[in-house]
């Protein structure tokens, strides 16, 4: 299935230089996610003050793709350097549902022609996350399966912040968008709950 997760890797590779240099600046793991959570908080009122202040819509694509790295950081810095924690764990889940709450919130200001699509959108984005963990509560995986996944919603809110910079109207589009974004959550939701539940058996 297709989805930006599967570019971690190299991600992961281009950011390890600044990942020795963090750690040798004693920065740890949880800092890190606390930070990108604050962060996060931030993005979401530049992106609700973007109406009086175009440029600020820029926060999203920008502030996205730095929440993407840290993001990265934080689970790279806890497993090299033996930082791992069940803090650690629960503030990463947490953090992300949170961070995703605070950032997606201002489509409800931008684009109340889909007011209910979008409300049902940050639900499921909710629970495709806690899909994800439920692979491991049941004894297997973290499950990233599926389309729709947390980076590909990144990619997605940064690439409405530039066109929405650039003047680009998309109000008459907003339910066919959102429609379609909700069909993919569904859709990664199923099959993340699915290997979840059924890891033993593949």
């Amino acid at each position: 299935m297709i989805s930006v997760y599967k570019l971690k890797p190299k991600f992961q590779q281009l950011l390890h230089p600044l990942l020795v240099w963090l750690h040798q600046k004693k920065v740890t793991a949880n800092l890190i996610t606390v930070v990108a959570i604050v962060f996060s908080f931030c993005i979401g009122v530049l992106f609700w003050e973007a109406s009086a202040v175009p440029f600020f819509f820029l926060a999203l694509p920008i502030g996205l793709l730095i929440r993407m790295i840290l993001n990265a950081l934080d689970g790279m810095m806890a497993r090299e350097f033996g930082q791992t924690s069940r803090l650690g764990e629960v503030l990463n889940e947490l953090g992300d549902v949170i961070s995703d709450v605070f950032i997606f919130f201002p489509l409800l200001k931008y684009h109340p022609e889909s007011l209910y699509l979008i409300v049902v959108f940050i639900v499921l984005s909710v629970l495709n996350e806690f899909a994800g963990i439920m692979g491991k509560v049941l004894g297997g995986q973290r499950r990233y399966d599926g389309p729709m996944g947390k980076s590909d919603r990144a990619l997605l809110v940064g690439i409405y912040g530039l066109l929405s910079y650039f003047g680009v109207g998309m109000t008459a589009y907003s339910q066919v968008i959102f429609s379609i974004i909700i069909a993919l959550l569904l859709l990664s939701t199923f099959i993340r709950l699915k290997k979840g539940l059924y890891a033993d058996a593949q």
